[in-house]
């Protein structure tokens, strides 16, 4: 079983830092990097492109609201038109600073608010997808599982690659539930282990209400904000090589 391990990374902005990109860098395969709208800016985008590069790890732009101070986690209301161009200026940035750096931006993700919104309904998912395929169609969207996302992509000849949060806690559609539920996030080391190793041995999860659906994926994410994530990403990544080989999704998917 080949699996791509990927954090979210470069989510400081100037001298903050948030996450500690070096040490997750040791351990994934794919980072999702922040384009300078709900987290990131310039310097922290070239300075994760070239510690991937280092470190042969593929990057994607990870593209969220313009919401620095709520780190693009919170619903924005923002005409669909305007929101297209904001996905093209956020790849456009971080496969300009790839380049520079002799890296290959080779998928995208969306972030947080816009992600969750985007995966549940496909009047909006259509449009921003058609955007990155305007931009670039060879670009694999990485996504947790969504219709909306996955039929538009099938419309537009992208490639999606299914990807898993494992500290996240999904619905019956294998949809995320909102953060401002409890347990939404899962904190708890060992929780997270066995999910990964009940998708990864059973191909199924356990969803919020306790029901088990079927989920085939390319990728598991962990946050790398959280307290502990580098332990935790350790942890996963033993857990995966005992099932398999962590191989990124563009090799998974060529």
């Amino acid at each position: 079983m080949d699996i791509d391990l990927n954090a979210d990374l470069g989510e400081g902005f100037g001298p903050w830092r948030m996450g500690e990109d070096e040490a997750l860098l040791e351990l994934v395969s794919s980072a999702n990097v922040a384009c300078g709208f709900h987290a990131g800016d310039p310097v922290i985008m070239d300075r994760t492109v070239r510690m991937a590069q280092a470190r042969g790890v593929d990057v994607g732009a990870h593209v969220g609201f313009p919401d620095l101070q709520g780190f693009g986690r919170r619903p924005m209301q923002i005409d669909t038109g305007e929101l297209v161009t904001y996905v093209t200026y956020q790849l456009g940035a971080l496969a300009g600073i790839a380049r520079t750096a002799g890296h290959r931006m080779t998928h995208m993700s969306f972030h947080g608010a816009l992600g969750n919104m985007a995966a549940a309904d496909a009047a909006l998912a259509g449009p921003l997808v058609r955007a990155v395929a305007d931009f670039d169609r060879g670009l694999i969207i990485s996504s947790s599982v969504s219709r909306a996302i996955e039929d538009a992509a099938e419309r537009c000849g992208l490639r999606v690659a299914t990807t898993f949060l494992a500290d996240r806690a999904c619905d019956g559609e294998g949809l995320l539930i909102p953060r401002k539920l409890p347990g939404a996030v899962i904190h708890d080391r060992d929780t997270v282990l066995a999910r990964v190793r009940q998708l990864l041995e059973e191909g199924t999860v356990s969803t919020y209400d306790g029901k088990t659906i079927p989920m085939k994926v390319h990728s598991i994410l962990l946050h790398g904000d959280t307290p502990g994530a580098v332990a935790l990403a350790l942890a996963v990544r033993g857990v995966v090589e005992e099932a398999g080989r962590i191989v990124p999704i563009s090799r998974q998917l060529a």
